[in-house]
Protein backbone atom coordinates (compact mmCIF):
# COMPACT_ATOMS: atom_id res chain seq x y z
CA UNK A 1 0.00 0.00 0.00
CA UNK A 2 1.33 3.40 -0.85
CA UNK A 3 2.53 5.55 1.99
CA UNK A 4 0.99 8.76 0.58
CA UNK A 5 -2.65 9.86 0.40
CA UNK A 6 -3.80 7.85 3.39
CA UNK A 7 -6.91 8.83 5.35
CA UNK A 8 -5.06 8.26 8.65
CA UNK A 9 -1.65 9.46 9.72
CA UNK A 10 1.06 7.52 11.48
CA UNK A 11 1.88 10.18 14.10
CA UNK A 12 0.12 8.45 16.99
CA UNK A 13 1.63 5.16 15.87
CA UNK A 14 5.11 6.67 15.92
CA UNK A 15 4.53 7.84 19.50
CA UNK A 16 3.23 4.40 20.51
CA UNK A 17 6.13 2.64 18.79
CA UNK A 18 8.60 4.96 20.49
CA UNK A 19 7.10 4.15 23.88
CA UNK A 20 7.34 0.40 23.19
CA UNK A 21 10.96 0.65 22.08
CA UNK A 22 11.77 2.87 25.06
CA UNK A 23 10.18 0.42 27.51
CA UNK A 24 12.23 -2.48 26.17
CA UNK A 25 15.43 -0.45 25.84
CA UNK A 26 15.11 0.77 29.43
CA UNK A 27 15.02 -2.86 30.54
CA UNK A 28 18.12 -3.53 28.43
CA UNK A 29 19.80 -0.48 29.99
CA UNK A 30 19.06 -1.69 33.50
CA UNK A 31 20.42 -5.12 32.69
CA UNK A 32 23.49 -3.65 31.03
CA UNK A 33 24.26 -1.58 34.11
CA UNK A 34 24.51 -4.68 36.29
CA UNK A 35 25.70 -7.35 33.88
CA UNK A 36 29.34 -8.18 34.52
CA UNK A 37 30.71 -10.49 31.87
CA UNK A 38 33.85 -11.02 33.92
CA UNK A 39 31.79 -12.68 36.65
CA UNK A 40 31.08 -15.60 34.32
CA UNK A 41 28.81 -18.58 34.88
CA UNK A 42 29.15 -21.64 37.04
CA UNK A 43 28.15 -25.19 36.17
CA UNK A 44 24.55 -24.58 37.33
CA UNK A 45 24.05 -21.67 34.92
CA UNK A 46 25.47 -23.60 31.95
CA UNK A 47 23.21 -26.53 32.86
CA UNK A 48 20.22 -24.16 32.88
CA UNK A 49 21.13 -22.92 29.39
CA UNK A 50 21.51 -26.47 28.06
CA UNK A 51 18.25 -27.57 29.67
CA UNK A 52 16.38 -24.58 28.21
CA UNK A 53 17.52 -25.35 24.67
CA UNK A 54 16.99 -29.11 24.97
CA UNK A 55 13.47 -28.89 26.39
CA UNK A 56 12.51 -26.24 23.80
CA UNK A 57 13.75 -28.38 20.91
CA UNK A 58 12.02 -31.50 22.22
CA UNK A 59 8.78 -29.63 22.92
CA UNK A 60 8.72 -28.12 19.42
CA UNK A 61 9.51 -31.39 17.61
CA UNK A 62 7.03 -33.51 19.60
CA UNK A 63 4.27 -30.89 19.30
CA UNK A 64 4.46 -30.63 15.51
CA UNK A 65 4.93 -34.41 15.11
CA UNK A 66 1.76 -35.16 17.08
CA UNK A 67 -0.13 -32.36 15.37
CA UNK A 68 0.26 -33.91 11.89
CA UNK A 69 -2.06 -36.94 12.35
CA UNK A 70 -4.51 -34.93 14.49
CA UNK A 71 -4.81 -32.05 12.02
CA UNK A 72 -5.06 -34.47 9.07
CA UNK A 73 -7.82 -36.42 10.77
CA UNK A 74 -9.76 -33.24 11.57
CA UNK A 75 -9.27 -32.02 7.99
CA UNK A 76 -10.82 -35.08 6.34
CA UNK A 77 -13.48 -36.07 8.88
CA UNK A 78 -16.85 -34.40 9.44
CA UNK A 79 -17.77 -35.96 12.75
CA UNK A 80 -20.41 -34.72 15.20
CA UNK A 81 -18.75 -32.27 17.61
CA UNK A 82 -15.83 -31.63 15.23
CA UNK A 83 -16.36 -27.84 15.27
CA UNK A 84 -16.63 -27.85 19.07
CA UNK A 85 -13.36 -29.78 19.34
CA UNK A 86 -11.63 -27.33 17.00
CA UNK A 87 -12.93 -24.47 19.14
CA UNK A 88 -11.67 -26.16 22.30
CA UNK A 89 -8.25 -26.47 20.69
CA UNK A 90 -7.90 -22.75 21.33
CA UNK A 91 -8.55 -23.14 25.06
CA UNK A 92 -5.03 -24.17 26.17
CA UNK A 93 -3.59 -20.99 24.67
CA UNK A 94 -5.63 -18.79 27.02
CA UNK A 95 -5.61 -21.29 29.86
CA UNK A 96 -3.61 -20.04 32.87
CA UNK A 97 -0.43 -22.11 33.02
CA UNK A 98 -0.74 -22.83 36.71
CA UNK A 99 -4.28 -24.17 36.16
CA UNK A 100 -3.13 -26.44 33.35
CA UNK A 101 -0.30 -27.74 35.52
CA UNK A 102 -2.79 -28.65 38.24
CA UNK A 103 -4.87 -30.52 35.65
CA UNK A 104 -1.83 -32.36 34.31
CA UNK A 105 -0.86 -33.36 37.85
CA UNK A 106 -4.35 -34.79 38.37
CA UNK A 107 -3.99 -36.94 35.25
CA UNK A 108 -0.26 -37.73 35.06
CA UNK A 109 0.92 -36.99 38.63
CA UNK A 110 2.05 -39.47 41.27
CA UNK A 111 -1.52 -40.05 42.43
CA UNK A 112 -3.07 -39.30 39.05
CA UNK A 113 -5.35 -41.31 36.82
CA UNK A 114 -2.58 -42.65 34.58
CA UNK A 115 -0.49 -43.97 37.47
CA UNK A 116 -3.62 -45.49 38.99
CA UNK A 117 -4.21 -47.35 35.73
CA UNK A 118 -0.56 -48.42 35.60
CA UNK A 119 -0.84 -49.71 39.17
CA UNK A 120 -3.88 -51.78 38.22
CA UNK A 121 -1.90 -53.32 35.37
CA UNK A 122 1.12 -53.95 37.61
CA UNK A 123 3.29 -51.38 35.81
CA UNK A 124 5.69 -49.02 37.64
CA UNK A 125 4.50 -45.42 38.19
CA UNK A 126 5.81 -42.53 36.11
CA UNK A 127 6.97 -39.18 37.45
CA UNK A 128 5.81 -35.91 35.92
CA UNK A 129 8.66 -33.85 37.36
CA UNK A 130 11.86 -33.05 35.48
CA UNK A 131 12.54 -32.87 31.75
CA UNK A 132 9.69 -35.16 30.68
CA UNK A 133 7.21 -33.22 32.84
CA UNK A 134 8.26 -29.86 31.38
CA UNK A 135 8.09 -31.26 27.83
CA UNK A 136 4.71 -32.88 28.55
CA UNK A 137 3.28 -29.56 29.75
CA UNK A 138 4.69 -27.67 26.78
CA UNK A 139 3.25 -30.22 24.37
CA UNK A 140 -0.13 -29.78 26.09
CA UNK A 141 0.02 -26.03 25.45
CA UNK A 142 1.52 -26.09 21.97
CA UNK A 143 -0.04 -29.16 20.34
CA UNK A 144 -3.31 -27.21 19.80
CA UNK A 145 -1.39 -24.28 18.32
CA UNK A 146 0.45 -26.53 15.87
CA UNK A 147 -2.78 -28.36 15.04
CA UNK A 148 -4.63 -25.13 14.29
CA UNK A 149 -1.81 -23.92 12.02
CA UNK A 150 -1.71 -27.23 10.13
CA UNK A 151 -5.49 -27.48 9.93
CA UNK A 152 -5.71 -23.98 8.49
CA UNK A 153 -3.18 -24.99 5.85
CA UNK A 154 -5.00 -28.23 5.03
CA UNK A 155 -8.28 -26.34 4.61
CA UNK A 156 -6.59 -23.97 2.14
CA UNK A 157 -6.03 -26.82 -0.36
CA UNK A 158 -8.60 -26.37 -3.17
CA UNK A 159 -11.22 -29.10 -3.47
CA UNK A 160 -10.40 -29.43 -7.18
CA UNK A 161 -7.04 -31.04 -6.35
CA UNK A 162 -8.65 -33.85 -4.39
CA UNK A 163 -11.30 -34.24 -7.11
CA UNK A 164 -8.58 -34.59 -9.74
CA UNK A 165 -6.70 -37.06 -7.54
CA UNK A 166 -9.88 -39.15 -7.23
CA UNK A 167 -10.44 -39.09 -11.00
CA UNK A 168 -6.87 -40.30 -11.49
CA UNK A 169 -7.53 -43.04 -8.88
CA UNK A 170 -4.46 -42.08 -6.87
CA UNK A 171 -3.84 -44.08 -3.71
CA UNK A 172 -3.96 -42.38 -0.27
CA UNK A 173 -0.17 -42.61 -0.02
CA UNK A 174 0.34 -40.90 -3.41
CA UNK A 175 -2.14 -38.16 -2.46
CA UNK A 176 -0.28 -37.62 0.80
CA UNK A 177 3.08 -37.47 -0.97
CA UNK A 178 2.07 -35.20 -3.84
CA UNK A 179 -0.48 -32.85 -2.25
CA UNK A 180 0.00 -32.87 1.52
CA UNK A 181 3.75 -33.25 2.01
CA UNK A 182 4.54 -29.97 0.13
CA UNK A 183 2.03 -28.25 2.41
CA UNK A 184 3.70 -29.69 5.52
CA UNK A 185 7.14 -28.66 4.25
CA UNK A 186 5.86 -25.08 3.99
CA UNK A 187 4.15 -24.88 7.39
CA UNK A 188 6.07 -27.15 9.77
CA UNK A 189 9.35 -25.16 9.99
CA UNK A 190 7.52 -21.97 10.96
CA UNK A 191 5.28 -23.72 13.46
CA UNK A 192 8.24 -25.47 15.09
CA UNK A 193 10.23 -22.23 15.26
CA UNK A 194 7.30 -20.40 16.87
CA UNK A 195 6.83 -23.11 19.51
CA UNK A 196 10.59 -23.16 20.15
CA UNK A 197 10.47 -19.41 20.94
CA UNK A 198 7.48 -19.80 23.24
CA UNK A 199 9.15 -22.64 25.16
CA UNK A 200 12.42 -20.73 25.53
CA UNK A 201 10.76 -18.15 27.75
CA UNK A 202 8.63 -20.56 29.75
CA UNK A 203 8.65 -19.84 33.47
CA UNK A 204 5.61 -21.14 35.31
CA UNK A 205 5.92 -24.66 33.87
CA UNK A 206 9.58 -24.93 34.90
CA UNK A 207 8.77 -23.45 38.32
CA UNK A 208 6.11 -26.07 39.07
CA UNK A 209 7.32 -29.16 37.19
CA UNK A 210 11.04 -28.49 36.81
CA UNK A 211 13.38 -27.07 39.38
CA UNK A 212 16.45 -28.70 40.83
CA UNK A 213 19.94 -28.44 39.35
CA UNK A 214 19.13 -30.66 36.32
CA UNK A 215 15.75 -29.18 35.36
CA UNK A 216 16.12 -25.41 35.59
CA UNK A 217 15.45 -23.06 32.69
CA UNK A 218 17.14 -19.69 32.19
CA UNK A 219 13.93 -17.96 33.30
CA UNK A 220 13.87 -19.98 36.49
CA UNK A 221 17.58 -19.32 37.07
CA UNK A 222 16.91 -15.56 36.76
CA UNK A 223 14.10 -15.87 39.28
CA UNK A 224 16.27 -17.84 41.72
CA UNK A 225 19.19 -15.41 41.39
CA UNK A 226 16.79 -12.52 41.97
CA UNK A 227 14.55 -13.82 44.77
CA UNK A 228 16.80 -16.17 46.72
CA UNK A 229 20.34 -14.79 46.24
CA UNK A 230 19.46 -11.20 45.25
CA UNK A 231 22.40 -11.46 42.85
CA UNK A 232 21.40 -8.77 40.36
CA UNK A 233 24.61 -9.17 38.39
CA UNK A 234 23.95 -12.87 37.75
CA UNK A 235 20.28 -12.18 36.97
CA UNK A 236 21.30 -9.47 34.49
CA UNK A 237 23.89 -11.70 32.80
CA UNK A 238 21.38 -14.53 32.49
CA UNK A 239 18.91 -12.05 31.01
CA UNK A 240 21.44 -11.16 28.32
CA UNK A 241 21.80 -14.84 27.41
CA UNK A 242 18.02 -15.16 27.39
CA UNK A 243 17.77 -12.16 25.10
CA UNK A 244 20.31 -13.55 22.64
CA UNK A 245 18.62 -16.95 22.49
CA UNK A 246 15.00 -15.75 22.40
CA UNK A 247 15.72 -12.76 20.15
CA UNK A 248 17.62 -14.85 17.62
CA UNK A 249 14.96 -17.52 17.61
CA UNK A 250 12.19 -14.90 17.32
CA UNK A 251 13.81 -13.34 14.25
CA UNK A 252 14.17 -16.81 12.74
CA UNK A 253 10.53 -17.61 13.51
CA UNK A 254 9.34 -14.35 11.93
CA UNK A 255 11.23 -15.12 8.74
CA UNK A 256 9.77 -18.56 8.30
CA UNK A 257 6.44 -18.16 10.13
CA UNK A 258 3.68 -19.62 7.94
CA UNK A 259 1.84 -17.22 5.66
CA UNK A 260 -1.23 -19.30 4.85
CA UNK A 261 -3.53 -18.22 2.05
CA UNK A 262 -5.97 -19.77 -0.32
CA UNK A 263 -4.27 -21.11 -3.39
CA UNK A 264 -7.04 -20.81 -5.93
CA UNK A 265 -9.96 -23.06 -6.64
CA UNK A 266 -13.68 -22.37 -6.74
CA UNK A 267 -14.41 -22.57 -3.00
CA UNK A 268 -16.24 -25.89 -3.33
CA UNK A 269 -16.59 -28.02 -0.17
CA UNK A 270 -13.64 -30.38 0.12
CA UNK A 271 -14.39 -34.10 -0.25
CA UNK A 272 -11.68 -36.56 0.73
CA UNK A 273 -12.07 -39.73 -1.32
CA UNK A 274 -8.71 -40.89 0.03
CA UNK A 275 -10.08 -41.27 3.57
CA UNK A 276 -12.96 -43.69 2.94
CA UNK A 277 -11.05 -46.89 3.59
CA UNK A 278 -11.38 -48.79 6.85
CA UNK A 279 -7.74 -48.32 7.78
CA UNK A 280 -7.94 -44.56 7.21
CA UNK A 281 -11.14 -44.29 9.24
CA UNK A 282 -9.59 -46.25 12.11
CA UNK A 283 -6.38 -44.18 12.08
CA UNK A 284 -8.23 -40.87 12.03
CA UNK A 285 -10.54 -42.01 14.82
CA UNK A 286 -7.62 -43.02 17.02
CA UNK A 287 -5.82 -39.71 16.37
CA UNK A 288 -8.90 -37.64 17.25
CA UNK A 289 -9.71 -39.75 20.31
CA UNK A 290 -6.17 -39.60 21.73
CA UNK A 291 -5.77 -35.91 20.92
CA UNK A 292 -9.11 -34.94 22.47
CA UNK A 293 -8.40 -37.07 25.55
CA UNK A 294 -4.93 -35.60 26.05
CA UNK A 295 -6.24 -32.04 25.80
CA UNK A 296 -9.60 -32.31 27.53
CA UNK A 297 -8.97 -34.69 30.44
CA UNK A 298 -6.83 -32.17 32.40
CA UNK A 299 -9.55 -29.53 31.92
CA UNK A 300 -12.19 -31.97 33.07
CA UNK A 301 -10.15 -32.84 36.17
CA UNK A 302 -9.73 -29.15 37.03
CA UNK A 303 -13.49 -28.64 36.82
CA UNK A 304 -14.31 -31.67 38.97
CA UNK A 305 -11.65 -31.10 41.67
CA UNK A 306 -12.37 -27.37 41.64
CA UNK A 307 -16.04 -27.88 42.43
CA UNK A 308 -15.06 -30.12 45.34
CA UNK A 309 -12.48 -27.63 46.62
CA UNK A 310 -14.54 -24.44 46.34
CA UNK A 311 -15.78 -24.56 49.98
CA UNK A 312 -12.13 -24.74 51.15
CA UNK A 313 -11.12 -21.54 49.35
CA UNK A 314 -9.87 -18.92 51.87
CA UNK A 315 -10.78 -15.24 51.74
CA UNK A 316 -7.29 -14.37 50.47
CA UNK A 317 -8.13 -16.10 47.19
CA UNK A 318 -11.08 -13.80 46.55
CA UNK A 319 -8.97 -10.72 47.35
CA UNK A 320 -6.31 -11.99 44.95
CA UNK A 321 -9.01 -12.59 42.32
CA UNK A 322 -10.08 -8.93 42.52
CA UNK A 323 -6.45 -7.88 42.20
CA UNK A 324 -6.07 -10.06 39.12
CA UNK A 325 -9.13 -8.46 37.54
CA UNK A 326 -7.62 -5.03 38.18
CA UNK A 327 -4.30 -6.07 36.64
CA UNK A 328 -6.02 -7.60 33.60
CA UNK A 329 -8.15 -4.48 33.10
CA UNK A 330 -5.07 -2.23 33.17
CA UNK A 331 -3.29 -4.58 30.74
CA UNK A 332 -6.17 -4.40 28.25
CA UNK A 333 -6.29 -0.58 28.48
CA UNK A 334 -2.52 -0.29 27.97
CA UNK A 335 -2.63 -2.73 25.07
CA UNK A 336 -5.44 -0.89 23.27
CA UNK A 337 -3.76 2.49 23.83
CA UNK A 338 -0.57 1.19 22.21
CA UNK A 339 -1.76 -1.44 19.74
CA UNK A 340 -4.44 0.55 17.86
CA UNK A 341 -2.29 3.53 16.78
CA UNK A 342 0.64 1.20 16.16
CA UNK A 343 -1.55 -1.08 14.06
CA UNK A 344 -2.79 1.91 12.04
CA UNK A 345 0.81 3.00 11.42
CA UNK A 346 1.76 -0.52 10.34
CA UNK A 347 -1.30 -0.82 8.09
CA UNK A 348 -0.35 2.21 5.97
CA UNK A 349 3.14 0.82 5.38
CA UNK A 350 4.34 -2.09 3.28
CA UNK A 351 4.70 -5.38 5.09
CA UNK A 352 7.88 -6.10 7.01
CA UNK A 353 8.98 -2.55 7.82
CA UNK A 354 7.70 -0.98 11.06
CA UNK A 355 5.88 -4.20 12.03
CA UNK A 356 9.08 -5.41 13.68
CA UNK A 357 8.70 -2.77 16.43
CA UNK A 358 5.58 -4.38 17.77
CA UNK A 359 7.25 -7.76 17.82
CA UNK A 360 9.94 -6.77 20.30
CA UNK A 361 7.94 -8.57 22.97
CA UNK A 362 8.88 -11.88 21.38
CA UNK A 363 12.57 -11.20 21.95
CA UNK A 364 12.24 -10.05 25.58
CA UNK A 365 10.86 -12.28 28.31
CA UNK A 366 8.70 -10.89 31.15
CA UNK A 367 11.31 -11.75 33.78
CA UNK A 368 14.02 -10.09 31.75
CA UNK A 369 12.03 -6.85 31.42
CA UNK A 370 11.03 -7.06 35.08
CA UNK A 371 14.65 -7.50 36.15
CA UNK A 372 15.78 -4.52 34.08
CA UNK A 373 13.04 -2.27 35.37
CA UNK A 374 13.68 -3.36 38.97
CA UNK A 375 17.35 -2.38 38.66
CA UNK A 376 16.35 1.07 37.39
CA UNK A 377 13.48 1.68 39.83
CA UNK A 378 15.15 0.33 42.96
CA UNK A 379 17.46 3.34 43.65
CA UNK A 380 14.63 5.90 43.39
CA UNK A 381 11.48 4.12 44.59
CA UNK A 382 10.19 0.93 46.18
CA UNK A 383 9.69 -1.54 43.28
CA UNK A 384 7.35 -3.68 45.39
CA UNK A 385 4.85 -0.83 45.67
CA UNK A 386 4.72 -0.71 41.85
CA UNK A 387 4.57 -4.48 41.39
CA UNK A 388 0.96 -4.65 40.14
CA UNK A 389 1.34 -1.76 37.72
CA UNK A 390 4.60 -3.19 36.37
CA UNK A 391 2.93 -6.59 35.98
CA UNK A 392 0.04 -5.06 34.02
CA UNK A 393 2.30 -3.10 31.66
CA UNK A 394 4.64 -6.05 31.05
CA UNK A 395 1.66 -8.32 30.34
CA UNK A 396 0.42 -5.80 27.75
CA UNK A 397 3.84 -5.73 26.09
CA UNK A 398 3.94 -9.52 25.96
CA UNK A 399 0.50 -9.63 24.32
CA UNK A 400 1.31 -6.87 21.82
CA UNK A 401 2.86 -9.12 19.11
CA UNK A 402 -0.20 -11.39 19.09
CA UNK A 403 -2.59 -8.41 19.12
CA UNK A 404 -0.88 -6.81 16.14
CA UNK A 405 -1.02 -10.07 14.20
CA UNK A 406 -4.79 -10.10 14.83
CA UNK A 407 -5.68 -6.42 14.35
CA UNK A 408 -3.40 -5.21 11.53
CA UNK A 409 -5.01 -7.32 8.74
CA UNK A 410 -8.47 -5.97 9.62
CA UNK A 411 -7.33 -2.34 9.54
CA UNK A 412 -5.33 -2.91 6.37
CA UNK A 413 -8.37 -4.46 4.66
CA UNK A 414 -10.62 -1.57 5.75
CA UNK A 415 -8.17 0.97 4.33
CA UNK A 416 -7.75 -0.94 1.08
CA UNK A 417 -11.49 -1.21 0.52
CA UNK A 418 -12.59 2.24 1.76
CA UNK A 419 -9.44 4.39 1.75
CA UNK A 420 -10.12 6.04 -1.63
CA UNK A 421 -13.72 6.80 -0.66
CA UNK A 422 -12.53 8.40 2.59
CA UNK A 423 -10.09 10.61 0.68
CA UNK A 424 -12.78 11.57 -1.81
CA UNK A 425 -15.06 12.62 1.04
CA UNK A 426 -12.15 14.42 2.74
CA UNK A 427 -12.59 12.09 5.71
CA UNK A 428 -9.33 11.81 7.63
CA UNK A 429 -7.94 11.19 11.12
CA UNK A 430 -10.28 10.28 13.94
CA UNK A 431 -13.34 10.52 11.66
CA UNK A 432 -11.93 7.68 9.55
CA UNK A 433 -11.22 5.66 12.67
CA UNK A 434 -14.73 6.32 14.05
CA UNK A 435 -16.81 5.57 10.96
CA UNK A 436 -14.67 3.26 8.80
CA UNK A 437 -11.93 1.41 10.66
CA UNK A 438 -13.31 0.65 14.12
CA UNK A 439 -16.68 -0.79 12.96
CA UNK A 440 -14.91 -3.16 10.54
CA UNK A 441 -12.01 -4.12 12.79
CA UNK A 442 -14.04 -4.35 15.99
CA UNK A 443 -14.27 -8.19 16.02
CA UNK A 444 -10.49 -8.46 15.70
CA UNK A 445 -9.97 -5.77 18.36
CA UNK A 446 -12.32 -7.55 20.74
CA UNK A 447 -10.52 -10.85 20.15
CA UNK A 448 -7.14 -9.22 20.84
CA UNK A 449 -8.46 -7.53 23.99
CA UNK A 450 -9.94 -10.78 25.25
CA UNK A 451 -6.74 -12.65 24.55
CA UNK A 452 -4.72 -10.01 26.41
CA UNK A 453 -7.07 -10.06 29.40
CA UNK A 454 -7.00 -13.86 29.61
CA UNK A 455 -3.20 -14.05 29.30
CA UNK A 456 -2.75 -11.30 31.88
CA UNK A 457 -5.15 -12.72 34.41
CA UNK A 458 -3.35 -16.09 34.35
CA UNK A 459 0.22 -14.78 34.27
CA UNK A 460 2.67 -16.05 36.85
CA UNK A 461 5.80 -14.21 35.82
CA UNK A 462 6.71 -10.68 36.85
CA UNK A 463 4.42 -10.77 39.88
CA UNK A 464 6.45 -13.69 41.26
CA UNK A 465 9.53 -11.52 40.97
CA UNK A 466 8.14 -8.43 42.73
CA UNK A 467 5.33 -9.58 44.95
CA UNK A 468 5.09 -9.42 48.71
CA UNK A 469 2.42 -11.07 50.90
CA UNK A 470 0.17 -8.00 50.68
CA UNK A 471 0.22 -7.69 46.90
CA UNK A 472 -0.56 -10.90 45.08
CA UNK A 473 -2.54 -12.04 42.09
CA UNK A 474 -4.67 -15.15 41.92
CA UNK A 475 -2.09 -17.32 40.04
CA UNK A 476 0.54 -16.51 42.67
CA UNK A 477 -1.88 -17.13 45.54
CA UNK A 478 -2.81 -20.45 43.97
CA UNK A 479 0.88 -21.38 43.66
CA UNK A 480 1.35 -20.57 47.33
CA UNK A 481 -1.57 -22.85 48.25
CA UNK A 482 0.00 -25.65 46.18
CA UNK A 483 3.33 -25.08 47.94
CA UNK A 484 1.57 -25.30 51.32
CA UNK A 485 -0.01 -28.64 50.24
CA UNK A 486 -3.54 -27.17 50.53
CA UNK A 487 -4.59 -29.17 47.50
CA UNK A 488 -8.36 -28.75 47.72
CA UNK A 489 -8.14 -24.98 48.23
CA UNK A 490 -5.72 -24.75 45.30
CA UNK A 491 -8.15 -26.73 43.15
CA UNK A 492 -10.96 -24.34 44.06
CA UNK A 493 -8.73 -21.37 43.24
CA UNK A 494 -7.86 -23.03 39.91
CA UNK A 495 -11.53 -23.28 39.00
CA UNK A 496 -12.07 -19.60 39.86
CA UNK A 497 -9.03 -18.63 37.80
CA UNK A 498 -10.18 -20.75 34.87
CA UNK A 499 -13.65 -19.20 34.95
CA UNK A 500 -12.18 -15.69 35.12
CA UNK A 501 -9.80 -16.29 32.19
CA UNK A 502 -12.50 -17.79 29.98
CA UNK A 503 -15.02 -15.17 31.14
CA UNK A 504 -12.86 -12.16 30.33
CA UNK A 505 -11.94 -13.63 26.94
CA UNK A 506 -15.55 -14.43 26.10
CA UNK A 507 -16.79 -11.00 27.26
CA UNK A 508 -14.45 -9.03 25.02
CA UNK A 509 -14.61 -11.39 22.03
CA UNK A 510 -18.36 -11.98 21.98
CA UNK A 511 -19.19 -8.41 23.07
CA UNK A 512 -17.20 -6.90 20.20
CA UNK A 513 -18.77 -9.26 17.67
CA UNK A 514 -22.25 -8.48 18.96
CA UNK A 515 -21.64 -4.72 18.85
CA UNK A 516 -20.21 -4.96 15.32
CA UNK A 517 -23.40 -6.62 14.09
CA UNK A 518 -25.72 -3.99 15.62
Amino acid sequence: MARSAQPISGHAGIVAGTLVVAAVLLAFLGIGLRAEASAGFGAAEWQAIRFTVVQSVLSALISVALAIPLARALARRDLPGRQLLITLLGAPFILPVIVAVLGLLAVFGRNGWVNAAFGTLGLPPVSIYGLHGVVLAHVFFNLPLATRLLLQGWQSIPAERFRLAAQLNLSPWVIFRTIEVPLLARILPGAAALIFVICLTSFAVALTLGGGPRATTIELAIYQAFRFDFDLSKAALLSVIQLVLAGGAAVLALWIIPQISLTGGMDRPVQRWDGRGGLQRFGDGVAILLGAGFLLLPLFSVAVSGLIGLPEVPASVWRAALTSLWVAGISVCVLLAVALPLAGWIAIHARGSVEAIGLLGLSASPLMIGTGWFILINPIADPVSLSLLVTAVVNALMALPFALRIVVPGIREALQSHGRLCMTLNMTGWTTWRWVILPRALPQIGFAAGLTGALSIGDLGVIALFADPDRTTLPLQMYRLMGAYKTEAAAGAALILLAMALGIFWSFDRGARWYART
